[in-house]
């Protein structure tokens, strides 16, 4: 259901900086991240949507989650921006 929403998403920003980025903006409806990404990598993206009260949304997989996106290689996490 999740990668379907960003198959279907008209706008999506891929990765953990411009997703931050994105967040402290205002403009994000929803983040997916990645439960199989390194916490290191998602802990600044997951602070900061819990901040900004922005729905999380967790998935499985960073390759699906890639795959969703169009892109060739696995995403830690993808933003739902308005």
């Amino acid at each position: 259901m999740s990668y379907e929403k960003v198959s279907q998403a008209k706008s999506f920003i891929v990765g953990t900086k411009q997703t931050v980025k994105a967040l402290k903006n205002g403009n994000v409806k929803e983040v997916l991240v990645a439960s199989d990404a390194d916490p290191r990598v998602i802990a600044k993206v997951v602070q900061t949507a819990e901040d900004m009260n922005v729905k999380l949304i967790h998935v499985d997989s960073m390759r699906k989650l890639g795959k969703a996106c169009g892109i060739e290689v696995g995403a830690a996490t993808v933003a739902l921006i308005y």
